[in-house]
């Protein structure tokens, strides 16, 4: 089940691409955007990300703290936001927390029985820790809105 709005965000303590400790209680105060993204190194995925990197000022105007999450090694994740000049964290949910505390297990991706990514996906937590919006894709194809997330993070 997806997390639901209006609810407090499930917490998490996690590593960033740098492998710096990174948890939801430490953002407290912020508002916060997390983009899960099912796969490092792919074509939607980076074109997703790429998109928050250059919309990132715009989300520091509205005080929000945007992190990629996905459930690649945070030396994957390193590397892929090297090669794309990625400059917000990219959480690494290797142990799949996130995607399970979230709702977002996407199960035998790409037909590989066994292998849980992340559903492509937004979540947009209030300051005060509480879901404020999202958006789940059920196909990984599918981009957000990201005038909606805008849109969002400016109501949180």
């Amino acid at each position: 089940m997806v997390a639901a709005v209006g609810q407090p965000a499930p917490d998490f303590e996690t590593v960033d691409h740098k492998r710096e400790k990174v948890s939801l209680q430490g953002l407290r105060g912020k508002r916060v955007v997390l983009a899960f993204f099912p796969a490092a190194f792919t074509g939607v995925c980076e074109k997703e990300l790429c998109t928050f990197r250059d919309a990132l000022a715009s989300f520091n105007d509205l005080d929000a703290e945007v992190l990629g999450v996905s459930v690649d090694a945070p030396f994957a994740n390193a590397a892929f936001a090297d090669k794309n000049g990625v400059n917000f964290k990219i959480l690494s949910d290797y142990n799949r927390n996130m995607v399970n505390a979230y709702g977002v297990a996407h199960e035998d991706f790409a037909g590989m029985p066994g292998y849980t990514a992340a559903k492509r996906s937004v979540f947009v937590v209030d300051k005060d820790g509480k879901l404020a919006w999202s958006w789940v894709a059920d196909n990984p194809g599918i981009e957000p809105n990201y005038d909606d997330v805008k849109k969002a993070v400016s109501e949180a």
